[in-house]
């Protein structure tokens, strides 16, 4: 399994000033290559294969005037730019063949140097190297200081340098690691996730949702506020940016450190782990939009995954469309769907069901009934083709009857 270790990294204003110019060659290397196939394209020219961008926008780009300056960083974060746009290129032919499942993905845009985040990739190409003192040695670039929080688990593949909107950086080291099993239990979890209660589970636990956003939000506003009021262009909006962007950086580390953690516990306590699939996109338009995005359903679902196939723990979605709320966990019964205000309902046997707690049980029936299905079989009955005699369209029924409509007996 691969796995990302980030770093926070503390670079030197030297250090700085070499990757804002590493940042910016692989801009223009990505913007031209960009912009070289939208031209083809355009002209009616064949697609330009890789090969041939590499050669044209690197090569022997570097042995012109206009582009000599890209002989002073690293050809690997170079080649790495053309090999982000050939994976936005792929997604996007991907999504408009149906190949890759979700949201359809746009095609490339042209990066800019105003954008939030900026980020270069080095592969072992590039000889990037670990020091004996923990500093990372980048080709051209230096020394950087880490701050490791842990032991790499093994030597890495490739290190991106990101920065980010607050102005720090991170090393993000792609890592290929063992599974690491952890010993079977026999206790398995069904999870309803909401906004009251972050996560109420199948045994009848609830997590109250920590709400970091709402919690920020006084800060927030008083600092998007100051932004507002700064002109347009000047140093000190410059400024205020960079405040606005950290606060928002600090309510997403914490969330995810919150996740993090409570994800871990739930792997660590259950053999198997079921969660409803969730259209957070959809969800994302409605009224509850801003508490839906502060929930972070899609973040803490995808820790929950990558954390059960490593530790051998069993993950698996239910169906979106399967009435859990609305299903009597005790007799079957499908009593209809319920407004958000009803939090406690009576079925007609007799049992009381607490609303999220009975929809995380539902959500544990259904994975199990899934998961218990031997090699993929169908649990519904395959249809069955009728026979002629009861679908097939006999010689003379349009005439029969268009004669009984009128009155006269059929033939």
């Amino acid at each position: 399994m691969q796995l990302r270790y980030n770093y926070r990294v503390y670079p030197t204003p030297g250090q700085q000033v070499a990757l804002a110019r590493v940042f910016g060659c692989a801009r223009v290397v990505f913007n031209d290559g960009l912009r070289l196939r939208q031209a083809a394209r355009e002209a009616g020219l064949p697609y330009v294969c890789d090969a041939e961008l590499s050669k044209r926008l690197i090569t022997e780009a570097k042995r012109t005037p206009e582009r000599a300056w890209l002989g002073e960083v690293s050809a690997v974060a170079l080649q790495q730019a053309l090999a982000d746009l050939n994976a936005a290129y792929r997604n996007f032919f991907n999504s408009l063949s149906g190949k890759r499942k979700g949201r359809k993905v746009a095609p490339p845009r042209f990066r800019s140097r105003k954008d939030s985040r900026q980020a270069i990739r080095f592969t072992a190409n590039a000889r990037f190297k670990v020091l004996d003192n923990g500093r990372l040695r980048l080709p051209k670039v230096g020394d950087l200081a880490v701050r490791w929080s842990r032991a790499l688990p093994a030597d890495p593949s490739s290190v991106t340098i990101v920065k980010d909107a607050a102005g720090r950086y991170f090393a993000s080291f792609v890592v290929t690691t063992a599974d690491e099993p952890l010993p079977p239990v026999d206790a398995q979890v069904g999870i309803d996730l909401g906004l009251t209660h972050f996560a109420v589970l199948s045994d009848g636990k609830k997590t109250a949702a920590p709400k970091f956003l709402r919690r920020a939000a006084r800060k927030l506003r008083r600092l998007q506020q100051d932004l507002s009021r700064k002109q347009r262009g000047s140093n000190n909006r410059k400024k205020a940016v960079v405040k606005v962007a950290r606060a928002h950086a600090q309510v997403a580390d914490t969330r995810r450190d919150w996740q993090h953690k409570l994800s871990t516990a739930i792997i660590r306590d259950n053999q198997a782990v079921h969660v409803e699939d969730l259209c957070v996109a959809g969800l994302g338009r409605t009224r509850l939009a801003k508490s839906v995005h502060d929930a972070g359903w899609a973040s803490f679902t995808a820790m929950l995954q990558y954390k059960a196939a490593r530790y051998g723990r069993a993950f698996a979605k239910i169906d979106r469309f399967t009435p859990t709320s609305q299903t009597c966990s005790t007799c079957g019964r499908i009593d209809g769907p319920k407004p958000l205000n009803v939090r406690t309902w009576t079925c007609p046997c007799g049992t009381v069901h607490d609303r999220d707690v009975n929809a995380a049980i539902n959500i544990l029936a259904a994975g199990r009934a899934e998961s218990l299905n031997a090699c993929g079989a169908q649990i519904r009955p395959a249809s069955v083709p009728a026979q002629r005699r009861e679908a097939g369209i006999h010689p003379g029924a349009a005439r029969c009857s268009a004669r009984s409509a009128e009155g006269i007996p059929a033939l």
